[in-house]
Parts: C-alpha cells; structure tokens; sequence
C-alpha cells in the first residue's frame, strides 16, 4: 500500500484543514496517511513513507513560520531520492508579491532532497474555499499517480 506522510504548519487552522482535506483524498485513493504538526515532526519521518507533503503557511512578508524554521532547515539535508513530494499551504494576497512563498520555499528545499515533484504547489488565499478543495483533490491525485507510475 502506498504510504503518505503530511507535514503542516498552523497558526490560524486553515492549514490544518488544507491537511484534512489532502488526508481524505489520499485515503479515498487508497493511501495510508499519517500527519503531524511540524513542530512535533523530524525531516527523517519522511523515510517511510512514498509520498511526501508539507501544508504550510506564510507569515507576514513572505517568512517562513517560526515553527517551520528547525524542520525547513533539517528538510534540505535528507536523501528523499525515490520520493515523491508535493507543497500546499495557505497564504494572504494582500501580500501581492509574496503570497505563498513559503510554499515555494519548501518546494525548492525538497528539490535539493533528490526527490521528485508529483504535483503543482497548491496556494490558498487564507481559508479553503470551494475551488480550493477541488484543486487540493487533484493535487493529492497527482501524487498518487506519480507515486504509481514511480
């Protein structure tokens, strides 16, 4: 059975619903999940796992969550080769230029992991509305297919 691992980051909830809502749709796929709060995750829990994510927010002008600091640090020091990962997260567009940068920060620190990209990055404008959801359901079926394919 494939197995997914979810990493997320919340201040407000909206990422731990952009987790949920990945959650349901990998296991609708088949998927075995498991999800944890950065802070109470290590990098190296990614190991077992076939599929990869991280749900995190953005803070501010574009910084990365406090929390997140140790694991996006630690993240860029694991062989993820063989993986697959995807990035979701929730960000506010008032902030024009840097809406959703952490979820490209993480995305390009999973590159230097050597794992491969199963799915476009998934930017929410704060909380997950309707298209969202579909768009956070076909990002979790990407994954899925590059996962088999892989």
């Amino acid at each position: 059975m494939t197995q997914a691992h979810i990493v997320y980051a919340s201040m407000t909830g909206n990422n731990e619903e952009i987790a949920d809502i990945v959650t349901d749709a990998l296991e609708d796929l088949g998927v075995s999940v498991a999800v944890d709060e950065i802070s109470q995750a290590d990098a190296d829990d990614f190991a077992d796992s076939d599929i990869c994510i991280i749900a995190t927010y953005t803070y501010g002008d574009g910084e990365l969550p406090d929390e997140a600091l140790d694991f996006y640090d630690d993240l860029q020091e694991e062989n993820l080769s063989g993986k697959i990962y995807g990035v979701c997260g929730s960000g506010d567009t008032f902030y024009d230029d840097s809406f959703g940068k952490s979820v490209d920060d993480f995305a390009a620190a999973f590159e230097k992991t050597g794992a491969t990209k199963g799915a476009e990055n998934v930017k929410v404008d704060l909380e997950a509305e309707e298209s969202d959801i579909e768009h956070l359901e076909t990002f979790a079926k990407s994954l899925v297919a590059k996962a088999q394919a892989n």
